[in-house]
């Protein structure tokens, strides 16, 4: 798990974009660790959200991952 929210974060702040999708997120995760699942990334981005390291971003029809003060998020 803890590599998966290593794999996350990495992601996250070497990201061009503020606000990614989890298919993003799951791509990113799965060229570093290429057994990982679905589910299971899902719960390590939850539990990144839960550490206030990630922030949920919704753009009303869908729901993007946003790095906590990192772009324009809805802490801004």
């Amino acid at each position: 798990m803890e590599d998966m929210k290593k794999a996350i974060m990495d992601f996250a702040e070497n990201s061009k974009k503020s606000k990614f999708y989890f298919n993003d997120i799951q791509k990113a995760v799965q060229k570093v660790l290429p057994d990982a699942k679905a589910r299971m990334i899902k719960k390590a981005a939850t539990e990144l959200i839960n550490e206030e390291k990630l922030i949920y971003f919704s753009t009303g029809s869908s729901t993007m991952y946003g790095m906590k003060g990192k772009g324009q998020t809805e802490d801004h």
